[in-house]
């Protein structure tokens, strides 16, 4: 199987420092084509501007939840088939529920590895 290590990745989370952990956790496994946002809204905004392969996004956010920005990507006939992992803090049965209802690809709970961020993403991947 053969990923594109330059898939331009959308981070979502509104905690800077969570972000910049991400990120570094990305680029230990080749993934260096990466764009921020700090919410949903802000990320529906990137999605509408430029052209993303995957995005990882946080459940807990102000403004616009993981959980609405995944619907509205899977509502929006040019972003639907988008691979999209979560990352939340509490793997809450009834938000894992929750989140696969609404077609998420896959999802990750805090704190993470490279090894297992890196896992997931080939996991989704190779389902697509």
């Amino acid at each position: 199987m053969d990923i594109d290590k330059n898939m331009k990745i959308l981070l979502v989370d509104d905690f800077a420092t969570m972000r910049k952990v991400i990120k570094n956790l990305l680029k230990q496994t080749g993934y260096y084509n990466i764009a921020e946002a700090e919410d949903g809204v802000e990320a529906l905004r990137a999605l509408k501007s430029e052209k993303v392969d995957f995005i990882i996004s946080d459940w807990n956010m102000p403004n616009m939840t993981g959980l609405e920005l995944l619907k509205a990507v899977r509502a929006d006939k040019d972003l639907t088939g988008l691979p999209f992992l979560m990352v939340t803090a509490e793997g809450l049965q009834k938000n894992v529920l929750a989140a696969v209802k609404a077609g998420v690809s896959n999802y990750i709970v805090k704190p993470f590895t490279a090894e297992v961020l890196n896992e997931k993403i080939e996991k989704i991947i190779a389902k697509m």
